[in-house]
């Protein structure tokens, strides 16, 4: 039910699972595992598998720690979009992307959960997107002594609050990923 006209395609958003940034992260391994049999999934059924990376002082380009966990294995021919900012989007070629792909419907995976993918599905939702978040494949690191509360609530409660979510024309929704619907592309 996208906002965005002649787009019904459906894309998995890959976001930071980088070395560098996973590294700490709660339930670290069962979550990239999920993301793995996500990636494997939009593949057999066409759907674009779609790539973010962080790039700052702390994950310079092509430094270890800024490249893809080990685990799940970018093509070459799927799309890469660096970024500088939590919103996968912002100053980046995501939406050009996308829109040259007809996709109109995100399921959306990966870190930090309270930082780029807050605001990512955020600014896919604002952008006219429908968003999924896939709550068992994404996750964040223990920032309970600077005041945050445990990764396990702060998952829990971006999972409570984006079930609720609603925007003029588009849908936002959660969903385990053996729930996620990557079927692909449509004619």
């Amino acid at each position: 039910m996208t906002t965005l006209p002649d787009r019904p395609n459906t894309a998995l958003l890959v976001v930071d699972v980088q070395n560098g940034v996973v590294r700490n992260a709660h339930d670290r391994e069962a979550v990239v595992a999920n993301i793995a049999r996500l990636t494997k999934q939009a593949r057999g059924g066409g759907a674009p598998v779609i790539w973010v990376q962080h790039q700052s002082k702390e994950l310079p380009k092509d430094s270890d720690a800024w490249r893809i966990v080990p685990e799940l294995d970018p093509r070459a021919d799927e799309p890469h979009i660096d970024k500088a900012y939590g919103d996968a989007f912002e100053d980046t070629e995501l939406e050009a992307v996308l829109a040259d792909l007809g996709v109109g419907k995100l399921a959306v995976v990966g870190l930090q959960t309270d930082a780029c993918i807050r605001s990512t599905i955020h600014g896919a939702l604002a952008r006219g997107y429908d968003v999924t978040l896939v709550s068992d494949a994404h996750t964040t690191e223990d920032l309970s002594k600077w005041g945050a509360p445990p990764p396990d609530q702060v998952i829990a409660h971006t999972n409570l609050y984006w079930t609720y979510q609603t925007a003029p024309g588009r849908t936002a929704g959660v969903a385990k990923a053996a729930e996620v619907d990557l079927g692909g592309r449509r004619a």
